[in-house]
């Protein structure tokens, strides 16, 4: 069994373990998920799924930042 594989993070290749969740990847860049949105292969992930998401070989992965302004 493969022990890392490859995702897309906003394009870039990024290698992690595969038993690294969303919510693991997350932590490790230090992303705040309170001002984040995050699509997995084009679809919204809900934060509530952080947790249980985990990766294929290739999949992507785009974080949109939420910027509040006045």
């Amino acid at each position: 069994m493969q022990n890392y594989l490859t995702i897309y993070i906003n394009g870039d290749p990024f290698n992690c373990h595969a038993s690294m969740s969303l919510s693991d990847i997350l932590d490790y860049l230090n992303v705040d998920v309170n001002v984040v949105i995050i699509e997995y292969n084009h679809a919204i992930v809900d934060k509530s799924n952080f947790n249980t998401l985990y990766f294929k070989n290739n999949d992507s992965i785009e974080m949109i930042s939420i910027v509040g302004g006045g």
